[in-house]
């Protein structure tokens, strides 16, 4: 499957703004889709990640309770809804997938290891 992230851009913080993750491929909903964020000097950090149906998600305690990600299968894309933003959301966004499911298999879903599959990123800047 490739994938393609999209959606980036400058925002002030408090504002938000959704990413969006198109796949192609017919086994889209075969996969279990995450979302990192990489800061400038910084590694590859977790921010949350869906089941293949959409019925379940978990997220990182940094943007617990900001940031819904959702899916839309027939679409093939994936979309990170990002509400009150801060400062230090500001990364290069990735989606990724990640063959290994159900959502409820015991793996380390925020190590990237466990991703078969990236997209090329797109920038957040959050401005304060």
């Amino acid at each position: 499957v490739q994938l393609q992230a999209f959606g980036g851009g400058l925002v002030q913080a408090g504002g938000s703004l959704r990413l969006s993750c198109a796949a192609s491929g017919r086994t889209f909903s075969s996969y279990v889709i995450g979302w990192f964020r990489q800061a400038p000097g910084k590694e590859r950090e977790f921010v949350g990640v869906i089941s293949r149906s959409g019925s379940g998600s978990y997220y990182a305690d940094s943007v617990k309770g900001r940031f819904t990600i959702s899916r839309d299968n027939a679409k093939n894309t994936v979309y990170l809804q990002m509400n009150s933003l801060k400062p230090e959301d500001t990364a290069v966004y990735y989606c990724a997938a990640s063959p290994r499911g159900p959502l409820s298999l015991d793996i380390d879903r925020s190590d990237v290891a466990n991703y078969d599959f990236w997209g090329q990123g797109t920038q957040v800047t959050v401005s304060s």
